[in-house]
């Protein structure tokens, strides 16, 4: 896709634009991961989503509230507890993976998944790599304990009404 004779170019060269290279950039690298990485994002947000009771939508509609009103008042706290499932589930592949970057950004492009690759590897300095692998371990544990805080969060908003309101269930 990337390649100077990819489909990418190809694109590039029809509109116009010439040959870009892109392979051993970091842009390549963003592309790859996202690539890679979108779809473990979109499914817990469409998840959120298709739980959503579409009645609140038509009911800020009818009690005029405008597109972009209706989004941050109603669809976004909705789908947050997706939001946030989404970035972990994201995080986590995406700071520990070490292909991506040396396939499509060769030696140009380091993040700390091909750092700790390269200790266990080619240099054999695991004690290097074993406290490297600690820290990123830290690191997901701490978005982990966020993403909990959160859930938790919204399970108790969920469960508390505004002052006034009855259950008439």
């Amino acid at each position: 896709l990337l390649s100077n004779n990819g489909i990418v170019n190809a694109i590039f060269h029809f509109l116009g634009f010439g040959t870009v290279k892109m392979l051993n950039t970091q842009t390549a690298v963003v592309f790859g991961m996202v690539y890679d990485f979108l779809p473990f994002m979109i499914l817990p947000i469409y998840s959120s989503l298709s739980k959503m009771d579409h009645s609140l939508i038509e009911a800020a509609s009818d009690l005029g509230a405008s597109p972009r009103r209706t989004f941050w008042k109603i669809v976004f706290p909705l789908s947050a507890p997706g939001v946030v499932s989404g970035i972990t589930m994201v995080f986590m592949p995406a700071v520990s993976t070490f292909a991506i970057a040396t396939l499509i950004g060769g030696s140009k492009v380091t993040i700390i998944g091909d750092i700790i690759q390269r200790y266990f590897g080619k240099m054999s300095t695991w004690g290097i790599g074993s406290a490297l692998s600690v820290v990123l371990m830290l690191f997901i544990i701490i978005s982990m304990l966020i993403t909990a805080v959160a859930n938790a969060r919204s399970g108790k908003q969920k469960q508390t009404r505004p002052k006034g309101v009855k259950n008439h269930a």
